[in-house]
């Protein structure tokens, strides 16, 4: 951090979707909440030098560069924000930690548990020396999930027994829609299982406060094969490999669209997941229902601002349940926006991410989720795919930590 004005200086490496919401949180924070350092937005990262000058003028950067390497060794740059695909999150994140940067790396964490088990202990040795480290799901920091969290602290939902988890999605429902990186396994290590799947994973322990200790999963990809991006044409194979005339070109669909299954919780609650990516209709569908003994929480992403609760504790002809709107200055991070009543929207989330990244920063907090953390996101990942290809069997998920080297 610069001493001389209090400043944290980042780097981005990355600049299309994340990069976008990351650079509108940056932007933002420092002009809404009141921060022990001020933001300065340095240095953007991309491969294609007029692609990445532009979006530096676009989102607010003050320069660029085509070599993360040249923003990761860079002196004046406090801060890497790493919104690449996952192939390339573990190199430039223990990069990033080694010369003594703090990170912020999108979720998943890595495309494997070894990528992540390294960042993991990279970011607990770089710990010890003030560097900190976090994961960005983003979703912990809209105020409803917060609050969400705190019913079932305070003990207003009792023992929990059942969590219902949902993502669901159809932006690939077509099957012209290209081979874009997303949908190769060497790029994003997975497909809705780690797209999106991984959120719901990370959303349901942070609410609950249990982990995942043991699944049972299926996977499925409907469309096998997609037209190769650019719309190139040439002899188009079929799925069983002959060639069928000309058309577009078409490349091999190596990840998930769709993954489910069935969970066991470390406090006894039994648990179910949905990760799709073909869900016709479902646009950004993220549901979470948590039941306990005493009442039950619900949260709808396409209704952020809101809860729905269920209080058993009241009298049987009182109890409904009821619509909460989040947007009280006393609930979680809403005392620095607007009036009771005025909602809030999806690139909050982001905003309240910077704000808690930079305040642990420059307090000498650990900010969560930590890399530990999502590590054991990681881990319950990879228990889904064993599970899945081994025929929906039962699958342990590792403890988290025994897989950090210490």
């Amino acid at each position: 951090m610069s001493t001389t004005d209090n400043q944290l200086r980042v780097g981005m490496v990355g600049y299309a979707f994340m990069g976008a919401a990351h650079s509108q949180a940056w932007r933002t924070v420092n002009r809404v909440y009141d921060l022990p350092a001020r933001a300065r937005m340095a240095l953007i990262c991309g491969r294609d030098t007029g692609k990445v000058a532009e979006a530096a003028d676009r989102l607010g950067w003050d320069a660029y560069t085509t070599d993360w390497r040249d923003l990761v060794n860079r002196d004046d740059i406090d801060v890497v924000d790493v919104c690449t695909p996952g192939d390339s999150h573990a190199e430039i994140a223990l990069a990033a930690l080694a010369a003594g940067k703090h990170v912020l790396c999108e979720k998943p964490l890595a495309n494997t548990v070894e990528e992540a088990r390294a960042m993991a202990a990279a970011a607990a040795t770089a710990q010890a020396a003030g560097v900190r480290s976090m994961c960005g799901f983003n979703y912990r920091r809209v105020p409803a999930v917060t609050m969400m969290r705190q019913l079932v602290a305070d003990g207003r939902l009792g023992v929990i027994r059942h969590v219902r988890a949902a993502y669901l999605q159809d932006w690939i429902v077509d099957p012209q829609f290209p081979l874009v990186w997303r949908l190769q396994k060497d790029r994003a290590g997975s497909g809705a299982l780690g797209d999106i799947g991984a959120h719901i994973i990370d959303l349901t322990q942070y609410v609950t406060g249990q982990r995942i200790t043991g699944v049972s999963a299926v996977t499925e990809t409907f469309v096998k094969e997609r037209p190769l991006p650019g719309g190139s044409s040439g002899l188009a194979a079929t799925v069983d490999g002959s060639v069928d005339g000309q058309g577009p070109a078409l490349g091999q669909v190596t990840v998930d669209d769709a993954a489910v299954f069935v969970a066991r919780l470390d406090g006894g609650a039994l648990a179910t997941y949905e990760a799709s990516r073909f869900a016709t209709g479902r646009k950004n569908a993220l549901r979470v229902e948590i039941n306990g003994s005493l009442g039950s929480v619900v949260f709808d992403l396409e209704r952020l601002n809101e809860l729905e609760f269920y209080d058993a504790t009241r009298p049987t002809a009182e109890q409904g349940f009821s619509r909460i709107l989040v947007t009280e200055g006393d609930h979680p991070y809403m005392s620095a926006w607007w009036p009771p009543g005025h909602i809030i929207g999806y690139e909050h989330s982001f905003t309240h991410q910077m704000r808690d990244f930079i305040e642990a920063i420059a307090t000498g907090a650990d900010p969560a989720p930590s890399f530990a953390d999502a590590l054991q996101v990681q881990l319950v990942l990879d228990a889904v795919g064993r599970s899945a290809d081994l025929g929906s069997s039962w699958t342990e998920v590792e403890p988290a930590l025994t897989a950090v080297a210490v």
